[in-house]
Parts: structure tokens; C-alpha cells; sequence
């Protein structure tokens, strides 16, 4: 009974790794591209790192593209996530950093947004990467083409590919606990025929087991 307590204990803490190890993975996702008047707008903007390119120092420029092209600096991230010195009026006080600890979500959010928000986003992230002997740099810009709507479209795709992520992680959830089913009832059954060998060998007769019986001659 022990045995099959510490098995059945081994297979829960497997199935716990093995769903929390998917949580701290970084999945390079495109930003979503429609706002609503008067909601805020998240603007994507993630450059996944290798793990041996954690150490890095990152720096993050958030550009603004109107209708005539004008490339205007609105955010940025040096050390510390702020508004630029010489922001304009119109944009001071609506920006808001949403990036993650590690900085491979480098993503900002647009409160209260307006149809003059429309437009194109860059996010460019520089990194200059720590090594023992070298320290090599990259850069990366993502491009967002922000369209503001006074009403919510229905994006039958969206939902439609949310309904089947939640209906994929159901179905490897049962997955998991039917197979941990199955090891269980295979061990407890592998238990029971043991006990039963035993009892068996313990109810022959002592003399039995001392005296076989004549050989059989051929």
C-alpha cells in the first residue's frame, strides 16, 4: 500500500511540473492592431531571448507614424520606463509601460484612445549582450498598424482559435489523469498478484515443500 502511495504521489508531482514548466515560456506573439474609442490598447512588442542570452542590457524606443509620416518618439525604456523629456502635449500622461521583469515583453499600453491614435507603432529594442570575452548587440523593430474604431468588430477567428485552445488544454488535462489512472490500477493489480503468489505459496503443506515427490524416471 506504501508503494503504490509513493508512486501515485510521483505521478501528481509530474503532472504539476509538467503543466507549470509550460508557464515561463516566451512565445513571440504579434500585437493586436484594432482599439476602440475610449478603451485602452495594449501595443505587443516581444523580442524572446536564449537563455544564455539573459544577461543583456536592453534599451526600448517607441516611435509614432501619423498620416504624414512624421516620426515622433512617445516612450521609452533605458533602465527605468518613462516619457521622453520633449514628449508632445498630446500624447504626456497617456502611456503606460506593461513589459515583463525579464524585458522580453517590452509592450506598452494607450489609455482613453482617440480615432487620432490610428496610425503606425515601432517598437525597437536594442540589446547589447554580456559575455565572458565579447559583448555583442542586436536590434529588432516591430511594426504595429494601429486602426481605431468607434465600435468593437466581432472577430469570429479570434474566438473561434480561443475556443480550441481551452478545449486542447482540457483534453491534456484529462490526458494526464487517465493516464495517471491507468499506472495506478497496473501497479495495484502488479500488488495483488504478488500478495495472491504469496498467500498461495503459504498455504502448501511444509511437507510438501520439503518433500516434492519421486522423480520421474524415464
Amino acid at each position: 500500500m506504501a508503494a503504490r502511495m509513493r508512486v501515485a504521489l510521483r505521478l501528481l508531482l509530474l503532472y504539476i511540473f509538467a503543466v507549470q514548466e509550460g508557464w515561463p515560456v516566451c512565445v513571440d506573439v504579434p500585437s493586436d492592431t484594432e482599439a476602440v474609442v475610449g478603451n485602452y490598447m495594449k501595443l505587443t512588442c516581444i523580442y524572446c531571448m536564449k537563455r544564455e542570452e539573459i544577461a543583456a542590457i536592453t534599451r526600448v524606443n517607441w516611435f509614432y507614424i501619423g498620416p504624414d509620416d512624421r516620426r515622433v518618439l512617445i516612450y521609452q525604456y533605458d533602465g527605468n520606463p518613462r516619457e521622453p523629456e520633449d514628449i508632445e502635449e498630446y500624447w504626456r500622461g497617456r502611456l503606460a509601460w506593461n513589459g515583463s521583469k525579464d524585458l522580453q515583453d517590452v509592450s506598452i499600453v494607450i489609455q482613453k484612445v482617440n480615432l487620432n491614435d490610428t496610425g503606425k507603432y515601432e517598437c525597437v529594442v536594442f540589446r547589447l549582450f554580456e559575455f565572458d570575452s565579447f559583448m555583442p548587440s542586436a536590434t529588432k523593430t516591430i511594426e504595429i498598424k494601429l486602426e481605431v474604431k468607434e465600435k468593437a468588430s466581432q472577430d469570429t477567428t479570434a474566438l473561434y482559435s480561443e475556443i480550441m485552445m481551452y478545449v486542447l488544454l482540457v483534453f491534456l488535462t484529462f490526458w494526464l489523469l487517465v493516464e495517471m489512472i491507468y499506472c495506478y490500477s497496473k501497479i495495484s493489480k502488479s500488488d495483488e498478484q504478488a500478495q495472491d503468489n504469496a498467500t498461495d505459496y503459504l498455504a502448501i503443506p511444509s511437507e510438501n515443500k520439503e518433500n516434492p515427490g519421486p522423480a520421474v524416471m524415464e
